[in-house]
């Protein structure tokens, strides 16, 4: 080991605070002393050195951030202090410096953040909360995950609603041709991916929420993989809601995430999930008719109820650290990962199916493939035997196989699984 576990556990609360002196001790002294400043993406000491906080396990590679972004030493370390901290004193709401974090990190107003548990949670919420009558359409992709699919679903089931469907293409421009070739006086709602969790398609959802706006549509945006991936201006983007999470790319606590609500739109957005923070505190149940106030003025309406002091202090430090690398320098070397692995990938002469886009902007980090004649479950199986994590692709019949890299990984690692491949066919 590069460094004494022992002697990071003895330390833990100077690195929860980003000392200096403390992140040399774990080899990782550019984390802050470059903050601030471009760091380019092939300079491998720099990352190998941001790869020293993470706990991975050195006999596994992993290569699917894409389900599960594993938390750095100082966020960890962060949720434990928290925790105890909690629990010693019964500090209580450490969650309130969350949402103003969020909103700051992702281009958004403090108001306009509700705190989550997961994507799925703030997409139920977006979509039981927009107003939908039967024979009202709504807009999705052949490659949804089950989060934003099953919503939908059920309200189609339940209220009559219309699905319809699109396949990206491989251009931003196509993909854009395609969802506005499938718009109807009926249309309500375009309820798209920022980034597939198939194939890591980086969908042009700026034109998508302009395209929406212009027709009177709703646009709901599944952003699981978004927020860390790459810099996030919600307001720029336009969206109505936006639903993420903290434990993908932002690398942060499992069991959290965001829902934004557009300050505009919080009051087409039906909140129905009511509790401690959700109203204006004007509700009193000793009148006759008792009085019920109003919603929060704020998407507080959409969260209540006691929240985890050691998660979203969590969810804290992993913007902390993220912001200490810089997300441009994050964006550009994952970005560049993921490049290497598709220039690996068409190495094979067609006997590998690339089917994320080699375009510029429709690609970053993550990367779908079949390898023809091979069972993709097959594969899957076998990197387990060799221990490279991936994961296998089976939504809606898509049966591929993905692979998703981030600041911890380097082009030794997507070697490894080149090789298997090669192995296999």
């Amino acid at each position: 080991m590069i460094f004494n576990r022992r002697n990071f556990i003895r330390s833990a609360s100077a690195i929860a605070a980003f000392t200096l002196n403390e992140m040399q001790a774990l080899a990782a002294k550019h984390t802050i002393a470059q903050k601030g400043r471009v760091i380019s993406d092939d300079d491998e000491a720099y990352w190998s050195n941001v790869r020293q906080l993470f706990p991975l396990s050195k006999e596994w590679t992993y290569l699917n951030n894409g389900t599960f972004g594993p938390s750095p030493y100082p966020v960890i370390e962060a949720m434990r202090t928290s925790q105890m901290d909690a629990d010693m004193y019964g500090n209580y709401g450490a969650y309130d410096s969350t949402p103003p974090k969020i909103a700051r990190f992702v281009g958004a107003d403090h108001d306009e953040i509700a705190l989550t548990h997961n994507v799925t949670e703030g997409i139920n919420l977006a979509c039981w909360g927009v107003p939908l009558s039967k024979g009202d359409e709504v807009i999705l992709t052949t490659h949804e995950h089950v989060g934003n699919m099953m919503p939908w679903m059920n309200r189609q089931k339940l209220h009559g609603i219309v699905i319809k469907k699109y396949t990206p293409a491989h251009t931003a421009h196509e993909t854009l041709n395609r969802i506005n070739a499938l718009i109807t006086k009926n249309t309500r709602v375009i309820a798209t991916p920022h980034i597939p969790c198939t194939q890591g398609q980086v969908l042009p959802v700026k034109e998508i929420c302009q395209l929406a706006r212009d027709k009177g549509i709703f646009s709901l945006i599944d952003g699981a993989h978004g927020s860390g991936m790459m810099p996030l201006d919600l307001h720029d983007m336009g969206c109505d809601t936006y639903a993420s999470c903290s434990h993908k790319w932002m690398l942060g606590p499992k069991g959290t995430g965001y829902l934004y609500v557009r300050k505009e739109f919080q009051d087409t957005v039906q909140a129905f999930y009511m509790g401690g923070g959700t109203d204006d505190g004007k509700w009193d149940l000793m009148t006759n008719p008792v009085t019920t106030g109003d919603y929060a003025h704020s998407a507080h309406r959409y969260f209540g109820g006691t929240q985890a002091n050691g998660l979203y202090t969590g969810v804290n430090a992993a913007i902390d650290f993220i912001e200490s690398i810089g997300i441009e320098n994050i964006h550009n070397r994952i970005k560049s990962l993921g490049k290497y692995t598709q220039d690996r990938l068409l190495e094979f002469d067609g006997k590998v199916e690339l089917l994320t886009p080699t375009e510029e902007r429709s690609r970053c980090a993550v990367n779908g493939f079949r390898i023809k004649g091979v069972d993709y479950h097959k594969f899957f199986d076998l990197c387990g035997e060799h221990k490279i994590r991936i994961r296998a692709v089976p939504e809606n019949g898509i049966d591929c196989l993905r692979v998703s890299t981030h600041i911890y990984n380097n082009k030794d690692e997507v070697d490894k699984m080149i090789a298997l491949i090669k192995k296999s066919i």
